[in-house]
């Protein structure tokens, strides 16, 4: 099985995080190591925020931009305290 070089950039509410290597074989296991990235920094980092939004770029061993994803949250209440 045939192992491709990902970088993984995240960008979290213009926080820049070092980018992160990772060797995986296929696109969908690009997809589920997105996905995992997103979800854990969105149950460490939303805990009290009303608004966050994360960006994840990957780029390939060349550096060329491959996929996008990102997670937004917006927490608000609608009507005033009472």
């Amino acid at each position: 099985m045939t192992m491709t070089r990902y970088l993984f950039d995240i960008h979290n509410d213009g926080l820049d995080h070092e980018p992160v290597p990772m060797e995986l074989s296929s696109r969908e296991d690009v997809v589920r190591e997105a996905g995992r990235i997103l979800a854990d920094m969105a149950r460490d980092e939303m805990r009290g925020s009303r608004q966050m939004s994360i960006f994840l770029n990957v780029r390939d061993e060349t550096g060329r931009p491959v996929f996008v994803s990102s997670l937004s949250f917006m927490a608000e209440w609608l009507e005033k305290d009472s």
